[in-house]
């Protein structure tokens, strides 16, 4: 038989197997996908899982993404045969890629909520997630190599596998969303449960030029309650909820964080050059807004140079005076009021300033007493500093508090002056190393 004859035969029994299980009831159909999980927990040491830190692994995976979405209709050919987003310049971005001896065959990127927002979020209600709290990720650029597509999710398993761990212990996110085209949201509702945004497809989303989409959100905390009852008793390749949460692949390279921050930005000035200005026109159609809110993000004399010209008068936007930075540092305070006898509260300080953070506790906390914050900046970093809660609700939601910075040790404005100055994981890690 042919090649070809071969092919047509294959692709019409695929065919004829899909039509088959979309007429099977929703449950039904479900348990016919979970049982196409294949977790090899012990995967070749051929294959590396890591943070895209380098130009050679940012480039690969941007031409992965793009022909990959050339070859599904989501994008017309670009001349630089890379996808490059705008959200792939923030700080607040991460790449993940697999790489098989030495070559990229997959990639995935976490979009963590910024002043840019996500792309979803232009079409789909967020409100209901907002409403549990905690921080939001948009699950985009997904990509595998065709060579490993039909290998039973060889790549796919380890890279979703590496995306739930550094979401829930790195990246400090509790709702993963994502924007899928239809006939692949079935996928991630019957193996991740991931629950639709709306009760509608968006025919026209125009991050995917204009292919149909349906949203849909993953709340991090609840999820191995939810997947616990429909992978109970499965064999360990089939164990989806096990493989995510329990086995531990030495394939993945965590970033190696000596303090409590949130993000790994990997994007020097001459990497944001090459591709938003010499690959890809990224920077050309920004908005003032945008080009108001890079600069205030990249915000060192290092990255003007690369930035669209400053707007000379911002566009009307209204930037904040002092910069802000994404944390997860533990901490406790100690309320001495007058007449009363001391006491103490557990918080977690999710954002730092030159004279302020936030912070989350699960108790009410007194407004406008000062208070003595123990912060743990890192493994081996403590920082004693006088504070004052100045407003509940600072995000919106109960339990998080605005804190003033009334007397700040040296530790704490050595490292808050090291936030001010790097701009990458790397220059973090350099810039901090008095404090050791």
């Amino acid at each position: 038989m042919k090649i070809s004859s071969i092919r047509v035969l294959r692709k019409f029994l695929h065919q004829t197997m899909r039509r088959v299980i979309a007429a099977l009831p929703r449950e039904a159909r479900f348990a016919v996908y979970r049982s196409f999980v294949d977790c090899d927990p012990a995967p070749s040491d051929r294959l590396v899982l890591k943070i895209a830190d380098s130009r050679e692994e940012l480039e690969a995976c941007f031409s992965l993404l793009h022909d990959a979405y050339v070859d599904s209709g989501f994008m017309q050919p670009d001349p630089s045969g890379m996808r490059v987003t705008i959200y792939h310049a923030l700080p607040t971005t991460t790449t993940l890629c697999a790489i098989w001896d030495g070559e990229v065959v997959g990639t995935i990127s976490l979009i963590r909520e910024s002043a840019f927002g996500f792309p979803l979020q232009k079409i789909f209600d967020l409100s209901a997630v907002r409403q549990k709290g905690g921080n939001l990720a948009e699950v985009s650029a997904l990509a595998v190599h065709p060579k490993f597509r039909k290998t039973g999710g060889a790549i796919l398993f380890p890279l979703m596998k590496f995306m739930y761990e550094y979401a829930t212990e790195y990246f400090d996110t509790r709702h993963l969303l994502i924007a899928v085209n239809p006939n692949r949201i079935e996928m991630y509702e019957s193996l991740l449960f991931f629950g639709r945004l709306t009760a509608n497809v968006v025919e026209n989303y125009d991050f995917a030029n204009g292919a149909p989409a349906v949203g849909a959100a993953l709340d991090l905390y609840q999820a191995p309650g939810v997947m616990a009852h429909a992978y109970a008793n499965k064999p360990p390749r089939k164990n989806l909820l096990a493989y995510f949460t329990e086995i531990r692949l030495p394939n993945i390279k965590l970033p190696n964080r000596r303090y409590f921050t949130t993000n790994d930005p990997v994007l020097t000035p001459e990497l944001i050059d090459y591709f938003f200005n010499q690959r890809t026109p990224g920077f050309a159609s920004l908005d003032l807004r945008k080009q108001a809110l890079l600069h205030s993000i990249y915000d060192l004399p290092a990255y003007r140079s690369v930035l669209p010209d400053q707007p000379s008068q911002q566009g009307g936007v209204q930037l904040r005076q002092h910069q802000r930075f994404s944390v997860k540092c533990p901490g406790r305070l100690r309320v001495d009021a007058v007449g009363a006898s001391s006491a103490e509260f557990e918080v977690q300080v999710i954002e730092v300033s030159e004279f302020g953070f936030q912070a989350y506790a699960k108790v009410e906390l007194p407004l406008n007493i000062w208070s003595l914050a123990t912060v743990y900046l890192g493994k081996a970093e403590m920082s004693v500093i006088k504070a004052l809660a100045v407003r509940d609700k600072a995000n919106g939601f109960n339990g998080f508090y605005g804190f003033r910075v009334g007397e700040p040790d040296l530790i704490w404005k050595k490292f808050v002056n090291a936030l001010n100055q790097g701009r990458t994981h790397e220059d973090l890690e350099h810039a901090t190393m008095f404090l050791a």
